[in-house]
C-alpha cells in the first residue's frame, strides 16, 4: 500500500474519475449517487486504482452539472448525504483508495448565499466576493463572450451594475482580489480535508486571476502569487494531491504549477494533444482529422519539458472530452485492440495516469436526437449554429464528435436494462450497445480491455522506470507508428503502438532482440505489426545505479 506520508507519494498513483451523476444510481431516481460508488468500490479495487477523482458533488443547481455550486460544505441530496460522504471516504480508505473532491473555484452558483447577498446591494459586505462593473441596462462595460454563448455580462437592476461570468449567467465569477474571499476558500478547502479528502481537482484554475476590463480570462498577471498562497494556507498543511485544470497552459506555465517544490500544484491539465482534431484558431466543433506527426511531437515535448522539473497529468477521457476509443480509436471492428493500444501509449508514459469511468471498457461515443441530450454546451451550440445558417447534419456530425454528453452517458455494469445503472429512468440516455460492452461481460473474460487495464496498473507499481524514467521519441516522423523509449537506472522500456487499421513492418533492434514482452494486446506472433497492435518490451541493461 501506498505510504501517502510522503510528499509526493501521488507520482506512483493511478486515479479513476467518476462522474457520479452517470456511475451507479441505488434509489431509482435515474441519478447516480454516493451510495452507488461505496457499492462499486470493490469493481475499483479490483482494477488497482489509487485514487477516486469525484466530479462535483456538492449543492448545486444543477444548471452546469454541478459546476456552479451554492454550498461547498454541503452534498447535493441528489447524491445523498454528508454522512454518505464521511462513509464513501472510510470505506475508500479500507481498501487503499483516497477520495479527490472537485472544486470549482472560478465561479460560484448564482443561488450561493453569498452572491444572493452580493447582488442585494452594492454596500453588502459580500458584494465584493464577485465581479462587478457598472454600466447601462443595455451596454455592458465591454463586448466579452461567455464560453457557452453570449455576454459575460448580466445586469442586476438592484444594484444598477453588471457581473462577469466567463459561463452561463448562473455562474458568476468570483473575485479573488478580494483577500476576505480567498479566506473564506481557504477555510472551506480545510475543513474538507479534515473530513479526510487526499486531493482536490481544480477547475478552469487558471481563469481565478482574471481581468475583464482587460480581456484577460486565463492566466493573468496575479494567477501564481494567488495560486502560492492557495498552497501554502491548505494543501501544505497535509500530504495532497492537486491537480489544476489550465486549458491555456503551456510548458513553462506548467513547470510553474507543479515545481517539485509543491509551491503551487501536484500538477495540471493541460490540453494540447486535445486540440489537435479542430480547426487552428477555431472551436472544438471545428473538426479536423488527428494530425498524428504533431500528436506525437507534443506528447514528446511535454514528457521530455517537465522531466526533472515538473510532473504530467495523463488523460486522454474525462466528463468534457468525448470517448478517446471514438475520437482517436476504431470504435468498430478494432474497437478491443484500439481501447488497449490508447491505454498502452498514455500508461507507458511519465505522469500520473488518469481513467475516466467506462474508459476500462472500451466505452464509446453515442449519437442521440438533439432533444435527447442534456448537456447546456451542446443545447447552446446546436441553436447557434442554426441561427448562423449550419446544414443541421453538419452541426449534428460535430455533436456525435465531440459533444461533452459522449462520456456521460451512464455507465455500462451488465446488459440488463438500462446497463445495470438504474432501476428507473435514466436521466441521460443509456449507449444502446451496452449488451456488447459492459463490466459484467468484460470481468469474466481475461483478454477484456479492463483485465489489460489491470496488468497497465499492475506493471506501473512493479517497475519503477515507468515512475521515473526519461523519454525518448524514435520513429518520430512514422506517419502510423508511435514508439518511444524510456530509461531509469538501467531499466529501459520500449512502447511500440501501430495506429490504424493497417500491418505495418517493424522490427526490433538487435538491442532488444531478448527483452521481454511485458504487455502486448495480440498474441506474440513474429512479422509485421498487425492493426492496432501494441507492445511494451522491458530489459535491464547491466548498468544499475546509472541513468
Amino acid at each position: 500500500m501506498l505510504d501517502k506520508t510522503k510528499r509526493d507519494w501521488w507520482r506512483s498513483v493511478v486515479v479513476y474519475q467518476i462522474y457520479p451523476k452517470s456511475f451507479q444510481d441505488t434509489t431509482g431516481s435515474g441519478t447516480g449517487d454516493l451510495r452507488g460508488i461505496i457499492q462499486r468500490l470493490d469493481y475499483l479495487a479490483q482494477l488497482g486504482i489509487d485514487l477516486i477523482w469525484l466530479s462535483p458533488v456538492f449543492a448545486s443547481p444543477q444548471v452546469d452539472n454541478g459546476y456552479d455550486i451554492s454550498d461547498y460544505r454541503a452534498i447535493d441530496p441528489m447524491f445523498g448525504s454528508m454522512e454518505d460522504m464521511r462513509e464513501l471516504i472510510a470505506q475508500g480508505k479500507k481498501r487503499g483508495i483516497g477520495i479527490m473532491m472537485d472544486l470549482v473555484l472560478n465561479h460560484s452558483s448564482d443561488q450561493h448565499p453569498w452572491f444572493l447577498q452580493a447582488s442585494s446591494s452594492r454596500d453588502n459586505p459580500y458584494h465584493d466576493y464577485y465581479v462587478w462593473r457598472d454600466g447601462m441596462p443595455d451596454s455592458p462595460p465591454n463586448d466579452m463572450q461567455a464560453a457557452f454563448g453570449g455576454s459575460a455580462w448580466t445586469w442586476v437592476p438592484q444594484v444598477g451594475q453588471y457581473y462577469f461570468h466567463q459561463f452561463v449567467p448562473q455562474q458568476p465569477d468570483l473575485n479573488w482580489e478580494n483577500p476576505a474571499l480567498r479566506r473564506e476558500i481557504y477555510d472551506m478547502i480545510l475543513w474538507w480535508m479534515e473530513q479526510g479528502v487526499e486531493g482536490f481537482r481544480l477547475d478552469v484554475i487558471d481563469q481565478i486571476a482574471k481581468e475583464p476590463d482587460r480581456y484577460i480570462t486565463s492566466n493573468g498577471p496575479r494567477l501564481h502569487e494567488f495560486l502560492r498562497e492557495l498552497s501554502r494556507e491548505t494543501f501544505q498543511k497535509g500530504c495532497l494531491v492537486t491537480v489544476g485544470e489550465a486549458w491555456g497552459a503551456d510548458l513553462q506555465r506548467a513547470k510553474q504549477y507543479s515545481a517539485p517544490d509543491g509551491s503551487e500544484l501536484s500538477m495540471v491539465f493541460q490540453f494540447e494533444q486535445m486540440m489537435l482534431d479542430q480547426q487552428p484558431g477555431k472551436e472544438k466543433w471545428d473538426l479536423v482529422p488527428l494530425p498524428f506527426v504533431k500528436m506525437k511531437a507534443s506528447f514528446a515535448r511535454w514528457q521530455q519539458g517537465l522531466h526533472g522539473c515538473g510532473w504530467n497529468s495523463l488523460f486522454l477521457d474525462n466528463h468534457d472530452l468525448p470517448r478517446i476509443v471514438s475520437r482517436w480509436g476504431d470504435d468498430g471492428a478494432y474497437r478491443v485492440q484500439s481501447a488497449k493500444l490508447l491505454a498502452t501509449m498514455l500508461h507507458g508514459m511519465q505522469g500520473t495516469p488518469y481513467i475516466y469511468q467506462g474508459e476500462e471498457l472500451g466505452m464509446t461515443n453515442v449519437r442521440l436526437p438533439i432533444q435527447d441530450y442534456q448537456d447546456v454546451e451542446i443545447q447552446n451550440f446546436y441553436q447557434k449554429r442554426l441561427g448562423d445558417g449550419y446544414p443541421q447534419e453538419e452541426i449534428m456530425n460535430s455533436i456525435y464528435a465531440k459533444g461533452r454528453d459522449n462520456a456521460r452517458t451512464p455507465m455500462q455494469w451488465d446488459d440488463s436494462p438500462n446497463a445495470g445503472f438504474t432501476v428507473g429512468t435514466p436521466w441521460l440516455k443509456v449507449n444502446p450497445n451496452y449488451t456488447a460492452i459492459n463490466a459484467q461481460s468484460q470481468l469474466a473474460d481475461p483478454d477484456s480491455v479492463f483485465h489489460y487495464y489491470r496488468k497497465l496498473i499492475a506493471l506501473r507499481k512493479q517497475y519503477p522506470v515507468f515512475v521515473e524514467g526519461d523519454f525518448a521519441l524514435l520513429e518520430a516522423e512514422h506517419p502510423r507508428l508511435f514508439v518511444y523509449r524510456r530509461a531509469w537506472q538501467g531499466e529501459e522500456l520500449l512502447v511500440v503502438c501501430n495506429f490504424g487499421g493497417e500491418a505495418t513492418p517493424w522490427q526490433l533492434t538487435q538491442e532488444w532482440e531478448d527483452a521481454q514482452v511485458l504487455l502486448s494486446n495480440y498474441p506474440q506472433h513474429p512479422g509485421d505489426l498487425r492493426p492496432w497492435e501494441a507492445k511494451i518490451f522491458y530489459r535491464k541493461n547491466g548498468a544499475a545505479g546509472e541513468s
